[in-house]
Order: structure tokens, then C-alpha cells, then sequence
């Protein structure tokens, strides 16, 4: 009897521990399912993040773009392909419109020598170097915005672009350390410097200086003089001077042809390569 008591008593027991057990058991699982859950959301959002040391972006709202597949792996969307349609043609159009495949020859014996944008004429005569520089980039002229009624009439018509680029002419002697700089542009009032009669100059001197002969960079610390204010006849003989030596009217509308041809050149080129770019070929 004592032992049935007994029994009973360890059975209840278990029982009891079992039933007070049950909760625990319940819950426990819990925390082993939110772990799983928390590390499959980590290895979505990428373990480079993770191994970085950023914060995992769990979250992070995305747009996905339209991609199209291309053997040098970059991205392309479809903002990408209608701006490459666009840059054919406008490759198409710019081509109809050069007038210059070749660039124009100069008067005067000048010698070309080309470095992407930048053009160098040179030219010797009695012992005397005369070195022309220009860069075609920045050269064309902002359009300036026409009034209504000449904007109607010339609708068929438009302006031809004209590159007008700032250039620099050295004069060089033999048996000199330094050479004389001109630095002259295209003003865009054409003004003359002599008398109302006389041709009007189509370029103008802005500064002078002597630089040592070769040296691409201006120094600064060598006098140069603006011509701003200064007096009428010494700016005369300065551009005497230098027509004496080729550098005329005539030469700087051939300069600006030719500008205006490598400006296209180089346009166009730019085009080419930007479609390439964007087709990623």
C-alpha cells in the first residue's frame, strides 16, 4: 500500500513538472527561429557589407533599372539606349553640315602642327621664328538671343558657327634669349585704331611681354604691358609689326576657317567617341 502511495506520489510529480515544464518548452523555439530568420535577412543584404564593417541595409528601398546584357559588363538602361539613337543622329546631321573634311590650307607658308585641340603655326623668314598658337576649345561665341521678328523671318536661315580663338604670336631672333609674346583675340565690336577711312582690324592686341624663347608657361614676373590705355601709336606699330611678319587681316580669317573647321573636327570626334562611350563597345 505504502508503495502504490509512493508511486503515486513520484508520478504526480512528473507530472507536475512536466506540465510546469510545458511553457518553457513552448517558447523556447522562439529565439532559435528569430536567429534563423535575422541571418538569412543578413546574407540578402550581402555579406561585403557585413565583412566592410557598414550596417546591414535590411530595408533599403531600390528601383530597379531596365538592364540590357553587353560584353563589357557595364550598365545600360534604356535612358542610355534612346541617348545613343539621339547621338547617331546628331553624328548624321553635323556630318551633312561640315563644309571642311581637311583642314584649310594657309597663305604665307605657314607650317601646321596639331596636338588634339591645339594647333601651332610656324613660320621662318630672315632669320625670324614666328610661332602662332590657338586652342579651338572655348572659341565659339555664345549665340545671343534675337529678337521675335528676326527670330520669324530667319527661321530657315541659321547663323553659321564661327570659331574665333584667342591665340598668341611669338617672334623669335637669332642670337636673343627671349622672345617677344603677343597675346591677341577677335573682339566682338570690331574697332579700328587708325583713321575712319583706313580697314578696320579684325583682331586685336591685348597684352605684350617678353618671354624666354620656348617656354610655354607666361611668367608672371616679367613686365607685361596691357594695351587698354595705351597710346594709339605705339599700338599701331605693334600691329604694323606684326603684319610686316604675316599676322594681318588676311591671315586671321584664314586662322578663324581653320579654327572653325578643327572645332568641328573635334566636335564630331567627341560625339563619336561619346556614342562609343555610352554603346559601350
Amino acid at each position: 500500500m505504502l508503495k502504490s502511495v509512493s508511486r503515486a506520489v513520484q508520478l504526480a510529480a512528473r507530472l507536475s513538472c512536466r506540465s510546469s515544464a510545458s511553457p518553457a518548452s513552448a517558447i523556447s523555439p522562439a529565439p532559435r527561429l528569430s536567429r534563423t530568420f535575422s541571418r538569412s535577412i543578413w546574407s540578402l543584404s550581402g555579406s561585403s557589407g557585413a565583412s566592410s564593417g557598414s550596417r546591414p541595409r535590411l530595408l533599403t528601398a531600390t528601383r530597379a533599372l531596365p538592364t540590357l546584357s553587353c560584353g563589357c559588363g557595364s550598365l545600360h538602361t534604356e535612358g542610355d539606349k534612346a541617348f545613343a539613337e539621339f547621338l547617331t543622329d546628331e553624328i548624321k546631321e553635323e556630318k551633312k553640315i561640315q563644309k571642311n573634311t581637311s583642314l584649310p590650307k594657309m597663305s604665307g607658308g605657314w607650317e601646321l602642327e596639331l596636338n588634339g585641340t591645339e594647333a601651332k603655326l610656324i613660320r621662318s623668314l630672315a632669320g625670324e621664328k614666328v610661332t602662332v598658337t590657338f586652342n579651338v576649345n572655348n572659341s565659339i561665341p555664345p549665340q545671343l538671343e534675337e529678337e521675335p521678328e528676326q527670330t520669324q523671318k530667319g527661321q530657315e536661315e541659321e547663323p553659321d558657327i564661327v570659331s574665333t580663338p584667342n591665340f598668341v604670336v611669338e617672334v623669335t631672333k637669332q642670337g636673343t634669349k627671349n622672345s617677344l609674346v603677343f597675346d591677341c583675340h577677335f573682339p566682338e565690336d570690331e574697332t579700328s585704331h587708325g583713321d575712319g577711312e583706313e580697314e578696320s582690324d579684325i583682331f586685336s592686341i591685348r597684352e605684350v611681354s617678353f618671354q624666354p624663347e620656348g617656354d610655354t608657361d607666361w611668367k608672371e614676373t616679367s613686365y607685361t604691358l596691357n594695351t587698354d590705355s595705351l597710346d594709339w601709336a605705339l599700338y599701331d606699330h605693334l600691329m604694323d609689326f606684326l603684319a610686316d611678319r604675316g599676322v594681318d587681316n588676311t591671315f586671321a580669317d584664314e586662322l578663324m576657317e581653320m579654327s572653325t573647321a578643327l572645332e568641328h573636327q573635334e566636335y564630331i570626334k567627341f560625339l563619336e567617341n561619346l556614342s562609343t562611350f555610352v554603346k559601350c563597345k
